[in-house]
Formats: C-alpha cells, structure tokens, sequence
C-alpha cells in the first residue's frame, strides 16, 4: 500500500491511496469465512453454503466494506505521520476510484483535503487595548444603598399616586362620556417607576383612591401586547380597538424603604457590618468587584473583535463547503449554506484562534479546576440570594451534579475557557486603564 500526497495550492491537497491485492485478500477471505458460517441461505445447512455462492451473493459488497476500512486507516495514520494540520475529513473526489469490482486486483482512492491555514496572532506586549473601569463615586454607592433599602423594604398603602408608586386600578369602556354597559371591563396594575409617556406620568400623579379618569391604555403600556394584557383581551382584537377608556384608581401601593439599622446590617453581611460608614465601604468594595468581572468581559470582546479583524486567514472555501454538506446530519442545499457561511467561518476562525493561543500558552482546563471553578460558581449563586455556602459534601454533590448535564457543562468549560482567555489577554498586550462613570460603561458594555 502507497500514498501520496499532491499539493493543489496552499490551501487544497489531494491524497492517492494505492492499495493491492495483497493488502486485502487475507482480510476479504476472513470476512467471507465468518459470512459463509453464519449465512441462512435456503436449501444449505448454517456452514455448509458453497464457497462460491457465498462469493456471488456478498463478495462485492465485502470486498469494499474492507477496501474502505483499509483507506481510512491508512488516511488517518498517513495524517498523524506527517503531521497534516487539516478543516474536516478528507472528501472522496468524484470519479477518484480505479479499479475493477469484477476482476479485483489493484485499487487507488484519490481524496480531498482541505489545509488549516497558518497565522500569527495580530497581537504583542506593545499592542493596546482600553480597560473600562467604573468610577465608583458617592452617587453610585447612593444609587446602590437605595436599591437594597428597596430590594428589603416593604410595600404600604398610600392616598395619592407619586413617582415609584405601583397603581391599581380598572380599565372601562367608555361610550361617549358614559361607561359603556356590557364593555371591556379589566382591573389591572400600572407601575410608575417604568412609566416613560410624560403626559402619562403628569396625569396619573397625585391621583387619589377611587378617583376616575379618562386614560389611553397605550400611554402606560410597552406596546400592543401589553396594552391588550391591560384591557385583558387579545392582541388581535386590541389591534380593531378605537375605544377610550376611563381608568379608576383602587388602591394606591408604595415601597416603604428599609430603615438604616442593626436589623439591617444584620441581614445583608452579617456581623461584618455595624454602621452606615462600614456598609458603604463594603458596598464600595462589592461594587468593585462586580465591575471588575464586567470589565474583565468588556475588555476579553474588545481584544476578541481585533483579532477577528486583524487576524489573516485563507480558508480552502470550495471544499469548506461541500465538507459540510456531505457532514451535515440532514440534507443542507447549497442556498443554506452560502446564507450561513461567512458566519461560519467567523465561528471557524476564532476556533482556530483560541486553540493556537491555549496551545502555544500550554492552557489547560485540567478536571479538577472544572470542579473547583463550578463550585465556585455554585457558591456565588448562594451568595446572590444572601444564603450561606453549603457544607463541602453537598457543594461537590452539586457541582458533580451540573458537570453530568452535557449543557449545562459545556456553559462552564466556556467560562473557565473565557476567564484563561481574559487573564492571557491582560499579559499579552498593554492595557491602558479609562475610569468612566457608570452610565457611560453600561452604555458601551451594551454597544
């Protein structure tokens, strides 16, 4: 057996697998032997079918079932061996078979191979990328004490509508000035905090319980949908509604903020926190942390889009496409895939990337920081809810537990992969901190 290798250009190759008879002849004869003593063929005791016959009815298909076991292996060591860096399998060319199935003797199989291009990373110790951080400053650690006097206070009645008040009331029909008999008639609640219609705002302040007033549901609605939640019809019939509507108020709910106390502290950090002062320097430090991991993630997609950009890559397109039709696990039509191709490449790219920088970092995902960085992440979400870790035999139960669900552990292996990403980021090129303020970072973060 012989193979050769003919180079196309750099990125398409074509691979010739020359194969003869004395490669297979022993294992074709092995494969009849065990068919001729297990074939149920009528008129012949199992074992005792004529060689022959055996040889007319199977030897076709079994000579190219080993001819094709024999090619792949022979294609996959030949890989290995000399070290071909590849996109997909090798392809079978068309009309790439010589030989005679009636009168076996020699064979040759010509292949396609596609070549994975070679690159340098765009990217050096001199190379800079911007590192958004957030300026916390007296405003925010405001912004943030009142949240969490919101997130814990509790909800009072109160006589009049003001900005942050939730406002329950009934949408009615009106027929001219009159609420109309028999119309749509909804109790509903209106939220003033999100309220972005002014002339709505300005209308609905101040109002008192079982005051009514004529009110367009569209005023205090995000859009139809919602609108028709409101009035508790359809979209379909809100959408041939023309009717107006008179709003009454029924009560009126408002977020008594949590008071600033031990009770207080108490609750959210234990007994790390005794003062007003302690807690805002721990907000302080919490905050910093938070933004952090956003800034982590703000700069990883910024040195991800210049690579994208800046990396040069010639890809074997032609085969790119036909490797993927004849791969895809149902029929794909050649529309299907020109219409996804550009973002499959993209997608390919920065595979090709992220593999050549774990590479020749030697970055490793190693199991036992998979387990470590889950239980992490477990900790973190009991954190979020205010509870305490759990004990170490139910945190590793329960990392285990999520590692074991195939989606659930490719999102993790993509975090970790993401967080060695960013922290060989912050060593390969320079970064130039820029403090923003808080409303500025999240406008470019969602950019």
């Amino acid at each position: 057996m012989k193979i050769t290798r003919q180079e196309i250009d750099a990125q398409n190759g074509v691979l010739k697998v020359e194969i003869t008879a004395a490669d297979y002849q022993n294992k074709v004869k092995a494969a009849l032997d065990k068919y001729r003593k297990t074939a149920k063929i009528p008129g012949f005791r199992p074992g005792h079918v004529p060689a022959g016959l055996i040889q007319k009815q199977f030897g076709k298909s079994v000579l190219a079932e080993e001819l094709n076991k024999i090619t792949n292996d022979a294609l996959y060591r030949f890989i290995i061996d000399e070290k071909l860096d590849i996109l997909g399998n090798p392809l079978p060319i068309e009309n790439g078979v010589e030989g005679d199935f009636d009168q076996p003797e020699n064979f040759t199989f010509s292949y396609e191979i596609g070549y994975s291009p070679s690159f340098e990373l765009p990217i050096t110790a001199k190379t800079k990328v911007d590192y958004a951080t957030v300026k916390i400053d007296k405003d925010l650690i405001i912004k943030q004490v009142e949240d969490l006097r919101r997130r814990y206070g509790k909800l009072i009645s109160s006589e009049a509508v003001s900005a942050k008040d939730m406002v329950m009331g009934k949408f009615e029909e009106l027929e001219g000035s009159e609420v109309k008999a028999d119309g749509i008639s909804h109790s509903t609640t209106i939220s003033m905090e999100f309220l972005e219609n002014k002339a709505a705002i300005k209308l609905l302040t101040g109002k008192k319980i079982n005051e009514s007033f004529e009110l367009d549901p569209k005023a205090v609605s995000k859009g139809p949908e919602d609108a028709a939640a409101m009035l508790g019809i359809s979209p379909e019939a809100y959408a041939e509604l023309n009717s107006k509507f008179q709003f009454t108020v029924n009560d009126v709910k408002r977020m008594e903020l949590s008071e600033l106390n031990e009770e207080f502290f108490q609750k959210l950090f234990g007994d790390e926190v005794k003062t007003e002062a302690e807690m805002n320097k721990r907000i302080e430090a919490d905050l910093a942390r938070m933004f952090e991991e956003d800034s982590d993630r703000l700069f990883t997609r910024k040195v991800y889009d210049m690579l994208l950009e800046k990396t040069t890559m010639n890809f074997p397109e032609a085969f790119l496409k036909r490797w993927i039709k004849t791969s895809a696990e149902k029929p794909i039509t050649d529309e299907e895939i020109e219409k996804e191709f550009a973002a499959y490449l993209l997608s390919l790219k920065w595979q090709l990337i992220q593999t050549k920088i774990f590479k020749e970092n030697n970055i490793q995902l190693t199991n036992e920081e998979v387990l470590d960085f889950t239980k992490n992440l477990v900790i973190g979400n009991y954190a979020q809810y205010g509870l305490p870790a759990p004990e170490e035999a139910e945190l590793l139960e329960t990392a285990q537990r999520l590692l074991q669900n195939k989606e659930q552990a490719n999102g993790i292996y993509d975090r970790l992969a993401e967080r060695k990403l960013t922290d060989y980021f912050k060593s390969a090129v320079s970064m130039t901190k820029k403090e923003m303020k808080y409303d500025d970072f999240v406008a470019q973060a969602q950019a």
